[in-house]
């Protein structure tokens, strides 16, 4: 049985992660950051000294990782075999060569695959880049949240990181592999006008009030 999905796409810094995790919350769904697992595979890229665009080196890598997401309460545990990697994903250097690595086609049709299995375990709310487009293309909850680069590189610099966020963009929107995208059903929601609190309300009454009308529905308390 595959549960419903609430996906959440936008760029970095967008405040994407902040609302979905209070939408998670209130209709007690699974939070699912998928940038997190990018981020997990960009740390044991360059722990294991890999040029992070080298699609060479993902497949091998991809060949023997032992890597896991598991469910653990209402989020996702990362794993290499029993190790946290959740500790590894916020490093500069991690942060800094991430685009590069989640770029690699191999290593999105390996994350995509695991991402859409998660959906047999439990309802997600599922943050990302391609979630819309790609990743789960058929649900009708689709939100996509932006808001002005100034306002992006100022929260940027408050969360202690250094980030080009024009040449980051870019390269998310004109890589080859699930580029970032509005989905054309996706509803538009500007975090730079709206606090985190006022835009997770407003997705949590669509969601409530659509699922009413349409079956199967979300489960929503």
């Amino acid at each position: 049985m595959l549960h419903p999905v609430i996906c959440i796409d936008g760029p970095a810094a967008s405040g994407k992660s902040t609302v979905a995790r209070l939408v998670a919350h209130d209709l007690h769904y699974v939070y699912v950051d998928t940038g997190a697992m990018y981020r997990a595979f960009t740390f044991l890229t360059l722990e294991a000294g890999h040029d992070p665009s080298s699609r060479s080196r993902m497949k091998q890598l991809l060949e023997k990782v032992d890597f896991h997401a598991e469910i653990a309460g209402q989020e996702i545990a990362l794993r290499q075999g029993k190790r946290d990697l959740g500790p590894h994903t916020r490093l500069p250097e991690v942060n800094a060569a991430v685009s590069p690595v989640s770029a690699l086609p191999e290593l999105r049709e390996y994350l995509v695959n695991l991402q859409r299995k998660l959906r047999l375990s439990a309802p997600l709310v599922m943050e990302g880049r391609d979630i819309g487009t790609v990743v789960c293309s058929d649900s009708p909850f689709k939100y996509f949240i932006d808001a002005c680069p100034t306002v992006r590189a100022e929260r940027r610099k408050k969360q202690g990181e250094k980030d080009n966020l024009a040449a980051r963009d870019k390269l998310d929107s004109s890589r080859s592999a699930a580029p970032l995208l509005r989905a054309a059903d996706a509803q538009l929601l500007d975090s730079g006008k709206n606090d985190a609190r006022s835009l997770a309300d407003q997705i949590v009454r669509d969601v409530r009030t659509r699922s009413t009308r349409s079956t199967p529905a979300p489960t929503v308390p």
